[in-house]
């Protein structure tokens, strides 16, 4: 029995791979994605569906979970097959293939690859501190699913990037009150995120770090202290949210014989990794001048399908012209 082969199989099914999805679709591409996590979406629906993107063109501020919603209705245009809870695992090649295993045993085979895996697989950085384990997800949180739980409630913000700063903004109109601390004096989110703060009525504490979080069953406060003196404050809290980033892996893309920079994969001009046919885009990936935006990645994608496309069929245009100039079936 001949296995089902695609022209292009997308490893990833965040905001880059989706949108490559749709775009090898415009190709007349067979596409395929595989991702490791339940739904589509990446990033944007498991770690913060309800927090506002800013930087996507088009888009003034739009929820993560909105746009991931958006992203995934233009993927699904030309109908790709999509695998999920799969992740992939192992790549050979079989004569002119690439074949794909997964962990669930399945054997993809594909014409060409482009990963859009993001930062890979993604944990979030826990916080070493008494008390903090014994009440993870019991008034402590490492990511925010649902912001109308924290509604009515004091509330404690950790951490000195975007994360951090754009919860803090989006939860003080519906928190009883918002303290944010960080252990450094300055932020690493985007200057106009850190100007609108300092004018919020969110409680800024700078150093501050946690030294551990109490209650009787259920979370009554925390203690912080001031790094450089010491100095502690019993805040009163319902509920904690650390955001200190994630520890990322490339997990077994990593032993597939890519050329590797840290944690990234080179590519060239063209998106192209090292090996013939696998192409990378998005933050997976790194070049001379990378910057990690979405619409970066979105662009980066077009090229390596674009790219793929001329490898599969020679005769194929690199750049097939404007979408606004081709017929294509109606949104579902």
């Amino acid at each position: 029995m001949n296995p089902e082969v695609y022209d292009v199989t997308i490893i990833g099914g965040g905001p880059v791979g989706l949108f490559g999805a749709f775009y090898a679709g415009l190709r007349g591409m067979r596409v395929k994605i595989i991702d490791s996590l339940p739904e589509l979406g990446g990033q944007l629906t498991a770690l913060y569906p309800e927090k506002y993107v800013y930087d996507m063109p088009g888009f003034p501020e739009v929820l993560a979970k909105d746009l991931a919603a958006q992203l995934i209705r233009q993927a699904m245009r030309f109908k790709p097959t999509v695998c999920l809870e799969e992740r992939a695992e192992t790549l050979e090649r079989v004569d002119d293939l690439w074949v794909i295993t997964t962990s669930k045993g399945v054997r993809h085979y594909t014409r060409t690859i482009v990963i859009c895996a993001g930062a890979g697989a993604f944990t979030p950085r826990k916080l070493d501190a008494e008390g903090v384990a014994e009440f993870e997800g019991k008034g402590v949180y490492y990511g925010v699913r649902d912001k109308m739980m924290f509604a009515g409630k004091r509330l404690l913000i950790v951490g000195g990037g975007d994360s951090a700063v754009d919860w803090a903004l989006n939860l003080y109109p519906i928190a009883q009150e918002v303290t944010l601390i960080h252990r450094r004096d300055e932020f690493r989110a985007h200057e106009h995120s850190v100007q609108e703060l300092r004018r919020s009525p969110v409680r800024v504490l700078t150093p501050y770090e946690i030294r551990r979080v109490y209650g009787n069953g259920q979370l009554e406060g925390a203690i912080v202290f001031h790094n450089k003196t010491q100095e502690e404050l019993n805040l009163p809290v319902d509920a904690v949210i650390l955001n200190l980033g994630f520890v990322a892996s490339l997990g077994p893309i990593k032993s597939w014989g890519l050329e590797l920079q840290g944690n990234q994969i080179v590519v060239d001009e063209y998106m192209r990794t090292n090996l013939p046919g696998v192409y990378a885009a998005g933050d997976v990936c790194t070049h001379p001048g990378k910057l990690k935006l979405i619409a970066t990645g979105v662009g980066e994608v077009c090229t390596a399908v674009n790219h793929a496309k001329s490898v599969i069929d020679p005769n194929a245009k690199m750049f097939p012209g404007h979408s606004s100039d081709m017929q294509l079936p109606p949104l579902q």
